[in-house]
């Protein structure tokens, strides 16, 4: 496999990554699929089945059943989702963390292969789960400054501080974009990366704003087509059956990990490209840690 030349590029350009991006997929379809089946799409398909099984044991042409609800199931079933949500969070880390490595190697001329990219992953787990956990401890902060607000000045005290929050929120959230990627590439631990991430996007985070956005509002589309579909069917139905239920759990898992893989992918891309754009950076000379 010929190593795959990137010109050096004095501007974060956004052709330029999707191009790469859908490079490096149709170069290792059978390897995205088994990382795919194996962090994404098995574990977003018994989630889906889970959620979906009780929601259709709800009878909308019967309300009055609605009302009455054993709090003690209602619990248990609460508890069974979060444990089933923190395992699909902590492997679709690991998709992602894969997918870095996958993506790198691919750049680099050489074949991924996915016992590697899962070691890289394994290797990684704590320090990305790290990243995540500050991501959504800020969030959370964010949501709790809002409420406040919202206390203090009913509904204007709301909008207010959801405005000045949002632009600031949004900027942070670009200048940690590719926080994981350098993480797996430069084992900088936490914070180191997070910091590094800011560094390396620093003058193109608008640019990553644009791809962000486009991958955002395709992704929303894909899966709006699909609950769409899936709510209609109910709606005239009033219930699912086995069979519905079953292909709308299967579907709904192939979208989400089809957006994942791709957005996971393009991060990595940005990377190499902002990693070229800042310090003239070969991929050869990205793989060089793993050697």
């Amino acid at each position: 496999m010929v190593s795959t030349t990137l010109e050096r590029s004095d501007k974060f350009r956004i052709g330029r990554v999707f191009s790469n991006s859908f490079a490096v997929i149709g170069r290792n379809p059978g390897l995205l699929v088994g990382l795919a089946a194996l962090f994404s799409a098995l574990p977003a398909l018994v989630l889906n089945l889970w959620n979906y099984s009780n929601f259709a044991n709800i009878n909308i042409a019967s309300p009055e059943t609605m009302a009455v609800a054993d709090p003690s199931a209602i619990l248990r079933n609460s508890l069974i989702s979060v444990a089933f949500g923190l395992i699909y969070l902590v492997l679709a880390l690991l998709f992602q963390s894969s997918l870095v490595r996958a993506t790198i190697e691919d750049l680099n001329g050489k074949r991924p292969a996915i016992g590697d990219c899962i070691q890289i992953a394994l290797r990684c787990i704590f320090p990305t789960l790290g990243i995540g956990l500050v991501v959504f401890f800020v969030m959370v902060l964010g949501v709790v400054a809002i409420a406040v607000a919202g206390l203090i000045i009913p509904i204007f005290g709301t909008i207010i501080a959801f405005v000045m929050l949002l632009v600031p929120g949004i900027m942070w959230l670009l200048g940690i974009s590719v926080s994981v990627p350098v993480l797996i590439q430069e084992r900088l631990g936490v914070f180191g990366s997070m910091s590094r991430s800011r560094a390396l996007t620093k003058g193109s985070r608008w640019s990553l704003f644009g791809l962000l956005l486009i991958l955002f509002l395709v992704a929303i589309a894909f899966q709006m087509a699909f609950a769409l579909v899936f709510g209609l069917a109910f709606a005239l139905t009033g219930s699912l059956s086995t069979v519905g239920l079953i292909v709308g759990a299967i579907g709904s898992a192939v979208v989400s990990t089809v957006v994942s893989t791709v957005i996971s992918v393009a991060i990595a891309v940005s990377y190499v490209e902002l990693r070229q754009v800042k310090e003239g950076t070969s991929v050869e000379d990205l793989a060089e840690i793993f050697s």
